[in-house]
């Protein structure tokens, strides 16, 4: 599957479908840490949804997740990124960052993240170079430093 196969443009009448997604892949990681609570999740969630910058990640025609980036002038930010439980462990979420990363890599600039601490993301982000720099409350913080341009 292809990148351009993958991944489907999100608009402003998707924000219920985003926030379900999103409840649904950190149900499990927040109720471990004593934090799931729906109305927070579609709050905090609405409250940073840009369609213009999200795109639902597709398996077999089927959104299975979804992520969305943005600019920052020095770094590029990954705000989102939740993949399905169904779906995880597919490569989806690591084929959904090959856009940002080669984006990374031809602006050199790196990419910035937070994950939630006690999720399981915190392993995949480490397996894909991200690099821990700080941490919050309830937040690990990460960058990615650019690779090499891309000939």
């Amino acid at each position: 599957m292809n990148l351009e196969s993958a991944l489907l443009p999100t608009s402003l009448s998707d924000l219920e479908t985003l926030v379900q997604m999103r409840i649904a892949a950190m149900r499990e990681s927040l109720e471990r840490l004593g934090r799931f609570d729906p109305q927070r999740a579609r709050e905090r969630f609405a409250a940073s949804f840009a369609a213009e910058r999200c795109h639902f990640i597709l398996s077999d025609g089927q959104p299975a997740g979804f992520i969305q980036s943005q600019s920052h002038g020095d770094h590029l930010r990954l705000q989102h990124l939740y993949v399905l439980p169904q779906f995880q462990g597919r490569g989806l979420g690591a084929k959904a960052l090959e856009q940002l990363l080669e984006r990374s890599a031809n602006e050199q600039l790196p990419i910035h993240l937070d994950a939630l601490r006690g999720s399981d993301s915190n392993r995949f982000y480490r397996r894909l170079g991200f690099v821990q720099v700080g941490e919050s409350e309830w937040d690990i913080h990460y960058v990615r430093p650019a690779d090499p341009p891309q000939a």
